[in-house]
C-alpha cells in the first residue's frame, strides 16, 4: 500500500469523527508518526510503498476516538516533546502563550510554583527556559506524577515534584516562599460536557477538566487564598481561565486582595490568561 492509499483509508475512517479536513490532517501526522518519517514526505512522494508495524491497531484506536497524541505517546509544546498516557491532560496551544509571557516576564524570579502541573509542560518549558530560577510542581493524581517526572528527566528539567492537592493544604506541602505561582487548573463547567468532542470528554481525565456549575472558578479562588500565604511580597498569580469566567476571576482576585490583574486572550481572541499580584 501506498502512504497516499494509507493515509486516504485512514481519513474515511475518521471523517465520522471529526469531518473530512480535520480528519485527513489526523490522519497524515499518524501515519508520518507511525511510519517515523517527514510529514512532508507524505506530500512530496506519496505513491512510495509504505509497511507500519502496528497501524492496524493504531487505526482503530484513532476510529474509536482516542486522541492522536495518546496513540503515538506524544506532544510538542512550546518545541520540545513531551510524553503523553491516557490520565493526563494534553497540553494546549493556549498554554504554550502563558508559559511565553511568563518566560518574559519572570526572568528575575528565585522560585516558581506550578499548581496541578499534569504532564509537567509548564514547569519542565520554564525550569528550561529559566535555568537561574527553583521551579516547583504539584499534582494531586498519581498518573499525573509519574508522567511529569518522567518528562522532567527525559528534557533535563531540574523540578522539585510534590503531590498536593490545590484545593486543601498546598501551604503545607510548599512552605518556601514563591515569587510567582501558575495554574492551569481544571475550568470546564460540567454543563458544558455533553457538548465537548467525544475524544476529549470520553479519553481525558475528567480530574483535569471538570468543575461544577456552581464553583466554577474554585480552583482560582483556593490557590489565591493559599497564594495570600505562600508568595513572596509583589509576587504573581498566573492562571489559564476558562473563558467564560474571566469578570469571575477578576472580581474574585480582587476581593482576596490582589491588584494590578489584567488579562490577555489568546490565540482565537479569547480571554484565556490573567496575571494578578499581591501586594
Amino acid at each position: 500500500m501506498t502512504r497516499r492509499e494509507t493515509v486516504d483509508r485512514l481519513t474515511a475512517r475518521l471523517v465520522p469523527l471529526y469531518g473530512e479536513r480535520e480528519a485527513r490532517a489526523i490522519a497524515r501526522s499518524a501515519v508520518a508518526e507511525l511510519a517515523e518519517i517527514p510529514l512532508s514526505a507524505l506530500l512530496t512522494d506519496p505513491g512510495a510503498e509504505l509497511a507500519v508495524e502496528g497501524l492496524a491497531e493504531a487505526e482503530a484506536q484513532l476510529a474509536a476516538g482516542k486522541p492522536l497524541q495518546y496513540v503515538v505517546g506524544h506532544t510538542e509544546f512550546y518545541g520540545r516533546r513531551f510524553a503523553v498516557r491516557e490520565g493526563v491532560l494534553i497540553p494546549r496551544p493556549e498554554t504554550e502563550e502563558l508559559v511565553d509571557r511568563m518566560v518574559r516576564s519572570e526572568r528575575g524570579a528565585r522560585r516558581l510554583l506550578d499548581v496541578g502541573t499534569g504532564s509537567g509542560c509548564i514547569a519542565a518549558s520554564l525550569a528550561l527556559a529559566l535555568p537561574e530560577t527553583e521551579v516547583y510542581a504539584a499534582d494531586i493524581s498519581d498518573a499525573a506524577l509519574a508522567v511529569a517526572a518522567e518528562n522532567f528527566q527525559s528534557l533535563g528539567a531540574k523540578v522539585t515534584l510534590r503531590k498536593a492537592d490545590a484545593l486543601n493544604g498546598l501551604e503545607t506541602v510548599f512552605p518556601e516562599r514563591f515569587d510567582a505561582i501558575v495554574s492551569n487548573p481544571p475550568y470546564v463547567p460540567e454543563s458544558d460536557r455533553a457538548a465537548m468532542h467525544p475524544n476529549v470528554r470520553d479519553h481525558e481525565p475528567a480530574l483535569a477538566l471538570f468543575v461544577p456549575d456552581d464553583d466554577r472558578i474554585r480552583f482560582y479562588r483556593a490557590i489565591a487564598q493559599a497564594g495570600r500565604r505562600m508568595l513572596a511580597p509583589g509576587g504573581r498569580l498566573w492562571f489559564e481561565i476558562y473563558e467564560h469566567a474571566a469578570d469571575e476571576v477578576v472580581r474574585m482576585l480582587g476581593g482576596e486582595g490582589y491588584t494590578d490583574t489584567e488579562v490577555f486572550r489568546d490565540l482565537f481572541d479569547k480571554p484565556r490568561m490573567v496575571c494578578s499580584r499581591l501586594n
